[in-house]
């Protein structure tokens, strides 16, 4: 949020005598604030310590509590990532590869060896490494940044998908054939405690406001869970009423109100009260709805059709679809993310063997560019914002 402070006029009298007695002469009435300001100064005050006190200790508070994307605007780059290159990084299930890609020229300039079936590149909570998760290689993979080189990869079991703590403190995997949820040192990636559940293939997941929950997704099982983020503790649990539902990603809306879990078998995205978690209701949008990204203007929000070659998009302010983008010649859309001027999206084509840059202006198609086989959760980097949730960046 934005504050706006007003200038003070300062008058010099060339006497003190003068100044006086136009002083005197001018000065206005005291009067006394009224009580129906004064209440309202302490409400709102109120009202502010009291949502500060609800936040995770040690997260960083929202810069605008009416906006969770607030930190994302165009070109508001951390000082952790200004003058990094920004590129493309796309892994590739089926190649065992990382293509980078030059956003500026659409092309691939290097292709890192990493390990076995890597499904997403994931901004670590302090904006300083790419992860790349090599799921059947039970490792991660760091990448530099500042240089697109790789380092020593870290022992981490079945590394499906990896998300950070608002707060920082844990890195959280989803260890899908595991089936458990398990929260590492953020920085060493040292298990701290693994939570067992009970649904099959956790997936995607996002905070809520105040960083003291966060919602999974269950992809093989059709449910969803609501997990404690201190406590470390599933609280809520619930299967989607759709027979063979199969939920991916999972975005909240800018307010906080509202939450939206795309599901490829349902053809649409549910749409969800997280903090009352009950049953939820569905908004068609295509054929293989899987990945969720928001605008940077916090207007919008993109949804893949993975199925049928299509993005639709969503109007946050209304929840109403207002757009469906369909690539020419067709392809796979599936995972990735906004360019940090909030000109471009960036997605995956997954069963294509390459990656879609599209104008966010009117979805026209700029670049179609070869990379390797089953291209998964590509990350654009660096991305506006203070710090990362995970995933392919999901940023506050």
């Amino acid at each position: 949020m934005r504050l706006r402070v007003a200038g003070a006029l300062l008058l010099v009298c060339a006497a003190a005598s003068a100044c006086a007695a136009s002083d005197e002469q001018t000065r206005p009435a005291r009067t006394k604030p009224s009580r129906t300001s004064s209440a309202s100064a302490s409400a709102s005050a109120a009202a502010s310590k009291a949502a500060a006190a609800r936040l995770l200790p040690g997260m960083p508070p929202p810069l605008d509590p009416h906006d969770l994307y607030a930190a994302d605007r165009p070109g508001k780059l951390s000082p952790a990532v200004k003058g990094l290159p920004p590129r493309v990084y796309v892994p590739n299930t089926l190649s065992n590869t990382v293509s980078v890609i030059d956003p500026k020229t659409y092309k691939v300039i290097r292709t890192l060896r990493v390990g076995s079936q890597p499904q997403h590149v994931v901004p670590s909570w302090d904006l300083k490494t790419l992860w790349v998760n090599n799921d059947l290689g039970n490792s991660l993979t760091p990448i530099d940044p500042a240089t697109g080189k790789t380092g020593r990869p870290v022992d981490v079991h079945d590394p499906y998908n990896l998300y950070f703590t608002p707060d920082g403190k844990y890195a959280v995997v989803m260890a899908s054939a595991d089936r458990a949820l398990v929260f590492r040192d953020a920085h060493t990636m040292r298990v701290v405690k693994s939570v067992p559940v009970s649904c099959y293939g956790v997936n995607h997941a996002d905070f809520s406001p105040d960083g003291r929950y966060f919602i999974v997704s269950c992809e093989f099982s059709g449910e969803l869970l609501k997990v404690d983020t201190a406590r470390m503790k599933v609280i809520g649990q619930q299967r989607l009423p759709l027979v063979g539902a199969m939920p991916q990603d999972v975005k909240i809306s800018p307010d906080g109100r509202t939450w939206y879990i795309a599901d490829m078998m349902a053809d649409g995205v549910w749409v969800l009260n997280g903090d009352a978690f009950t049953r939820p209701r569905l908004l068609p949008t295509g054929q293989g709805a899987h990945g969720l990204y928001v605008s940077r203007d916090s207007r919008s929000m993109y949804i893949t059709n993975r199925g049928e070659g299509t993005i639709s998009v969503l109007s946050l302010a209304t929840g109403k679809l207002v757009g469906r983008w369909r690539l020419p010649g067709g392809g796979s859309p599936d995972m990735g993310g906004v360019s940090a001027d909030g000109k471009v999206l960036w997605l995956s084509g997954r069963y294509n063997s390459e990656v879609y840059a599209i104008a966010t202006r009117d979805g026209r198609l700029l670049a179609r560019i070869p990379v390797g086989g089953g291209p998964h959760g590509l990350a654009v980097f660096p991305q506006p914002g203070r710090y990362s949730l995970g995933h392919t960046g999901v940023f506050r």
